[in-house]
């Protein structure tokens, strides 16, 4: 089996307009190996939609990579971050899906997986991907 290393994850959603033509990104920091990177067009929804949807693909490809890793994700999303730690319930319907979706990824992974928010501007490499794919530059 391969020894846990972290998985240092940072994701974005954006949409212009809300609803508009949405975008997703992540980028998967793993210790002393090549950085994994995604991003690509979603067509309409809302940016908080945008947000877990990037959130869903980045869980995926990290348990593509193995359950048994440490995950930290670090997301510039508080509505997110706050309703997949507990802090907020889930009220809009059309979240609910992604939510249970998202929350059904992260049980899978062998311990815990850390969400925490951070500011935009430190989630430099995400936005900036996620802002490519809106402006069709990928």
């Amino acid at each position: 089996m391969n020894e846990a290393t972290v998985l240092t994850i940072y994701t974005d959603g954006a949409s212009r307009g809300n609803p508009g033509a949405a975008a997703f990104a992540y980028v998967i920091n793993r210790d002393g190996q090549p950085v994994l990177e995604e991003a690509d067009c979603l067509g309409q929804m809302t940016n908080n939609q945008a947000e877990y949807t990037a959130l869903i693909r980045a869980l995926e490809r990290a348990l593509e990579l193995g359950p048994h890793h440490r995950v930290i994700v670090y997301s510039d999303s508080e509505l997110m971050v706050k309703q997949m730690n507990g802090e907020y319930r889930v009220r809009n319907e059309e979240l609910r899906g992604l939510y249970e979706q998202a929350c059904a990824l992260r049980r899978r992974f062998e311990g815990p997986v850390t969400i925490r928010h951070i500011r935009r501007e430190q989630n430099k490499r995400a936005d900036q991907l996620c802002n490519n794919a809106l402006d069709g530059k990928l």
